[in-house]
């Protein structure tokens, strides 16, 4: 292992605090409820989960005290890193040793692959030491293979077999935990004891519900990313001549965008699930960032900040036409997608490919800058696909902005200066040391996930509710996947998915963040928050993300 710089060091030493319920484990006993309502489901799922389909809500409550026999617990971390990954494992690794002092935590190397190869790490103490509360995923490592064939699923349980496990714990997003109930509803049927328990992971916030009140790591992304932007727009007012243009993580969903903007205040923040619903075009959105720009030069103001949702061009009616149109042709006929190495014919193969889409999507492509084009054109996925996550929307977007800026000019419209900086604050959220509140959460997911596996759960994900109460009063239960699960179109098939939550536009959050846009437009109201504190007030290092609070505080005022 790299050597530990002094903070890190000293992060060793500090120990999460656990909901009071989960202090005594082996007298916990299991009370199947029933929600007060639950999220739609379409009936041919069941026959996909026979074994598993109608199991019940899980709550905990104090009992008799059970005498347990030693556990052996396999854990693999699924998908990207998340800050808080390795205190699921310590949360884990703790509570299998309190249930019984021979329990053995068994890690799997490189993601699901290592279930597939059998590659593991028997998981100590000494191991351990180095790795509570820190960053990364580096103990494990980790990879986005799913295990879908009938060859990885024999392969799996030969593994599980020859480790003789009784469970299995499955760090990872919306895919891995769908991939934990396919194990779950495969292991049962083929009469395997194996227990299969997911932990709800994703930087990008998109793995919540009712059920799921926010997945581990997005609140120390989202604190990552939020102090560089508070930094960059005190530059900007002690500069006064950049924009700054940031694009931010959250392909499917525009979470950590709401929750940057309401920690820092930004000029503009662009919400990709109300461009949807309001089905504004490209050219609207950079009509908006034009007329901020406009009005603020107006006020001799030539800088700001603008927030930028990773995947804000799959939104956009047009563009997500047009993707549909691309992918599907390209697709029929990869060469089109060929652009020669000389620059002279680029232009030719543009309007080519143009001709056979339709009018719309046509003047879509033609409109957009020869640099965006050819990521369009070049940049696919295995699958053929446009790789939305490579496309430089932050670019995109000083492009158009620009090129409007320069015409209001010369019609007098604009006297201002634009300077633009354009930024991307992606993967350095996704493994800083994690915050009190995710290294809480992460162990106490742990310790819930070991709870689980002793009374025998398979199917189920881990649940802690109540998280912006002190942490003694934090709930904890056990969740059905499949309750969770619905029918998705993926490459012409239908498949069972987690249904990724988007920001709600009826919801406290998205209303907080309208009440104060309208004034963060034109005045610098920006907030700086500053690096994540470990020490200190509760206030100060213990707090829930803003969005999380803001959404409880309705719950609680209905």
């Amino acid at each position: 292992m790299a050597p530990l710089s002094p903070l890190q060091r000293y992060r060793l030493s500090y120990q999460p605090s656990l909901p009071s319920i989960l202090k005594h484990l082996t007298s916990l006993h299991p009370v199947p409820q029933t929600p007060s309502s639950s999220l739609p489901r379409e009936s041919a799922l069941k026959d996909l989960f026979p074994q598993t389909a109608a199991q019940p809500f899980l709550a905990f409550q104090q009992g008799q005290e059970k005498p347990s026999n030693p556990l052996r617990v396999g854990v693999v971390l699924s998908g990207g890193q998340a800050p808080g990954g390795h205190n699921v494992i310590s949360g884990l690794y703790d509570a299998l040793k309190k249930i019984h002092p021979q329990s053995e935590l068994i890690g799997f190397y490189d993601g699901p692959n290592g279930i597939i190869k059998n590659k593991t790490l028997a998981i100590t103490d000494e191991i351990l030491a180095v790795y509570r509360n820190q960053g990364g995923f580096d103990l494990l490592g980790s990879s986005r293979t799913k295990i879908e064939s009938p060859e990885q699923f024999d392969a799996a349980e030969k593994t599980i077999k020859a480790l003789n496990l009784d469970g299995l714990v499955i760090v990872g997003g919306d895919d891995s935990n769908t991939n934990a109930a396919f194990l779950a509803e495969y292991f049962k049927r083929k009469g395997m004891n194996t227990r299969v328990v997911g932990v709800p992971k994703t930087i990008d916030g998109d793995l919540k519900n009712e059920f799921i009140d926010i997945s581990f790591g997005f609140d120390t992304a989202c604190k990552v990313y939020s102090e560089a932007i508070g930094n960059l727009l005190k530059d900007a007012l002690s500069a006064k001549k950049y924009y700054f243009f940031i694009k931010l993580m959250g392909r499917s969903a525009s979470h950590i965008v709401l929750e940057c903007a309401l920690q820092t205040h930004p000029n503009l923040a662009i919400i990709s699930e109300e461009v949807e619903g309001e089905k504004q075009t490209l050219a609207d959105i950079v009509q908006q960032i034009v007329r901020m720009i406009v009005a603020r030069a107006d006020q001799g103001k030539n800088y700001g900040a603008v927030l930028i949702p990773e995947g804000l061009i799959e939104f956009i009616p047009e563009f997500k036409q047009m993707l549909r149109e691309l992918n599907h042709l390209l697709a029929a006929d990869p060469t089109l997608a060929h652009l020669r190495e000389q620059e002279r014919h680029h232009k030719e193969r543009v309007h080519s490919i143009a001709s056979h889409l339709s009018e719309a999507s046509s003047h879509c492509l033609l409109g957009l800058p020869e640099s965006i084009q050819k990521q369009l054109l070049l940049d696919r996925d295995p699958h053929g696909n446009v790789q939305v996550s490579k496309i430089e929307t932050e670019r995109l977007l000083i492009d158009l902005v620009e090129k409007e800026l320069n015409r209001l000019k010369q019609e007098g419209k604009y006297k201002g200066k634009f300077s633009s900086q354009p930024l991307f604050f992606g993967y350095e959220g996704r493994s800083g040391l994690p915050s009190n509140f995710d290294c809480q959460y992460c162990y106490a997911l742990g310790h819930t996930a070991a709870l689980l596996i002793l009374n025998g759960a398979t199917g189920y994900m881990s649940g802690i509710g109540n998280l912006t109460q002190p942490v003694s009063d934090w709930e904890v239960a056990g969740i059905p996947i499949y309750s969770l699960l619905h029918q998705e179109t993926r490459e012409g098939k239908k498949k069972a998915v987690i249904q990724k939550a988007l920001v709600d536009l009826e919801g406290a959050p998205f209303a907080q963040f309208c009440q104060q846009r309208a004034h963060w437009l034109l005045n610098d109201d920006y907030c700086c928050p500053g690096p994540i504190q470990f020490d200190g007030p509760s206030e100060l290092t213990d707090k829930p993300p803003l969005t999380l609070s803001y959404e409880k505080s309705a719950i609680a005022y209905k």
